[in-house]
């Protein structure tokens, strides 16, 4: 089947998630210098968007891979992380000039126009390669499956997690026997938590941060406990709006109290890092923030998100690899993107050490991830994923965070009435599922344009 002509303004709208023109920049290279002379037999260009910490552990793995694979010279390109990355990617693709290997939030792939913008993998390749679907949690390799071929090899997910301060909480007496957090199983529950941690809690500081007025972070809570309360979004086939107002706005008034009771303080800011890192008790973040916190020496722990509607569930993102469309994909090129995906898909200790939780379950089997931690104490998040529905506009920095989150934020900062907030919820996701994709070829081939 031909691949239809898609309109740059389509691309640079759902790349970017509706982003602008202005935001779409080739300077953004790393390590990558695609016009340098190799003597290796084979070049396998590759884009990712790590920086930071999650930067140099990529660094190191993609080293140890040259180390072990000399034939083949890895060009890497660091480009600038979210909606920046997503347009060059798919303008890369649509005009054939895409590397031989990305990375993309697992999220944005069903939007990406699999078929089009994405090649699927050969799975007799990568499992010469030694990466099977047998050696993956079911539903994350699902994620990557579109009409039955995959097209995004997942490489970790990454979590919404609970850091408590041990020092803190042992003061409160929260800690079991075993010098974790007491199990959480109702709201009442954590609340009751909360009020004795306040007590141990030095005076300037909040009891927890979680990120009050940031449109992402709340949109992430929000999906996390409205999974636990078994709250749908869409019927199978995407045409119908299933969001169920009612446990919306249970999950919105949970998040609201935590502000009204006098434990989360918008006055001290979005962020809990620093207030965590000077003895507040609680910061609901990223498992990224791992480093961070060990980096400074804390007496700490993580576990996902409370339970407290019931459901074990967590929010989850993933980074998987993808193969942008090339119109000449195959030969020595494409052997050595999947040999590379799979060598960093199961070579993911060094991984591990940035708090993502590694997809290749083998992993997190051996001693030595085992005796990681705090990512010990919530590998669990691997079978408990919230994520967020399998539509074109979901995923991180996606379309659906950006129109969503701000509505969630509104109810938790008390702006808005949860159950005025969960009815304009559900409006909004009825005009996103009406929206046609404008990365999807079929859509200029209807006369769509982006919106």
């Amino acid at each position: 089947m031909g691949r239809p002509d898609l309109k740059r303004r389509q691309l640079l709208a759902a790349a970017g998630g509706l982003a602008v023109a202005g935001s779409f920049g080739f300077a953004a290279l790393g390590t990558g210098a695609d016009a340098l002379a190799s003597s290796a037999d084979t070049r396998v260009r590759y884009w990712n968007l790590f920086s930071g910490g999650d930067g140099s552990n990529m660094i190191a793995m993609l080293d140890a891979f040259r180390a072990a694979n000399p034939g083949i010279d890895v060009k890497d390109s660091t480009l600038q992380w979210g909606n920046p990355f997503y347009t060059k990617l798919a303008m890369a693709a649509a005009g054939n000039r895409a590397p031989d290997l990305g990375v993309m939030h697992l999220g944005r792939v069903t939007g990406f126009s699999p078929g089009r913008l994405l090649d699927p993998w050969d799975v007799d390749l990568l499992a010469e390669y030694g990466v099977r679907e047998a050696d993956f949690n079911p539903a994350l390799w699902q994620r990557g499956v579109i009409d039955g071929r995959l097209y995004a090899l997942p490489l970790d997910i990454h979590v919404q997690l609970c850091f408590y301060r041990k020092d803190v909480l042992k003061k409160a007496g929260l800690l079991g026997a075993d010098g974790r957090l007491a199990p959480v199983t109702s709201a009442d529950d954590w609340f009751g938590v909360l009020k004795e941690a306040k007590k141990a809690t030095r005076k300037g500081l909040q009891t927890i941060g979680l990120w009050v007025n940031d449109q992402n972070f709340q949109w992430w809570f929000f999906v996390a406990f409205y999974t636990q309360l078994g709250g749908t979004w869409f019927d199978k086939d995407n045409a119908e709006v299933t969001f169920d107002t009612d446990k919306a706005t249970q999950v919105l008034q949970f998040l609201r109290r935590h502000i009204t009771d006098g434990y989360a303080d918008p006055g001290m800011g979005s962020v809990g890092a620093e207030q965590f890192i000077n003895g507040a008790p609680f910061a609901w973040e990223g498992n990224w923030s791992v480093p961070v916190y060990s980096g400074a020496e804390l007496d700490y722990g993580a576990v996902p998100l409370p339970p407290v509607f019931g459901g074990r569930a967590t929010h989850a993102e993933s980074h998987a690899f993808v193969l942008p469309h090339r119109s000449d994909r195959g030969g020595a090129a494409n052997d050595g993107a999947h040999r590379l995906a799979a060598y960093i898909v199961t070579h993911a200790q060094q991984w591990a050490a940035g708090g993502h939780i590694p997809a290749y379950t083998p992993t997190l089997s051996t001693a030595s991830y085992r005796k990681l931690e705090p990512q010990n104490e919530y590998a669990s998040a691997m079978d408990h994923q919230a994520t967020e529905p399998k539509v074109w506009f979901a995923g991180s920095t996606g379309i659906l965070a950006q129109r969503v989150g701000p509505i969630v934020v509104s109810s938790t900062m008390g702006s808005a009435k949860p159950d005025a907030v969960a009815r304009r919820m559900k409006s909004e996701l009825a005009a996103l599922l009406a929206m046609k994709n404008p990365m999807d070829g079929r859509t200029a081939a209807q006369g769509g344009t982006a919106a």
